[in-house]
């Protein structure tokens, strides 16, 4: 299983207005913010003491020199508590600089799984679903 996933962004302070606020709704926090006055650093998410998401901006040392931000787009999918979570993560998005790529609602039919879809500031899909058995949830 993976320790964390990490995504590199073209603006560490957009990427932060983006995620902060669709990432609430979800109950995912930042919990270290790295960011340097050159607008270079990294962050990161998790929930409590669980590490599981980093945002970095700059080159990081593993990247070579022809690896840029958002050259091959990521597809993200983040558990939801509930269907208004999904909900909220999919408005808060959108009001901080990502674009819709999926309405809130059921998805793959016969199945109770709800999702939103979000393209993040860099191009990157982010998703948020729940899978609960109880539609009013």
């Amino acid at each position: 299983m993976f320790d964390h996933v990490g995504i590199v962004v073209r603006d560490l302070a957009a990427a932060r207005r983006f995620y902060d606020a669709c990432f609430a709704p979800l109950q995912i926090r930042l919990l270290e913010d790295h960011s340097q006055p050159s607008g270079e650093g990294w962050l990161v998410y998790g929930r409590g003491e669980n590490t599981f998401f980093v945002v970095a901006a700059g080159r990081p040392t593993f990247w070579t020199s022809g690896n840029v931000a958002g050259n091959s787009p990521d597809h993200l999918a983040f558990v939801a508590p509930n269907r208004a979570a999904v909900d909220a993560f999919h408005a808060a998005g959108l009001a901080h600089g990502g674009r819709d790529n999926g309405a809130p609602g059921p998805r793959r039919s016969g199945t109770r799984y709800y999702a939103a879809f979000l393209i993040d500031p860099d191009g990157n899909n982010v998703e948020a679903g729940d899978r609960s058995a109880e539609p009013s949830q």
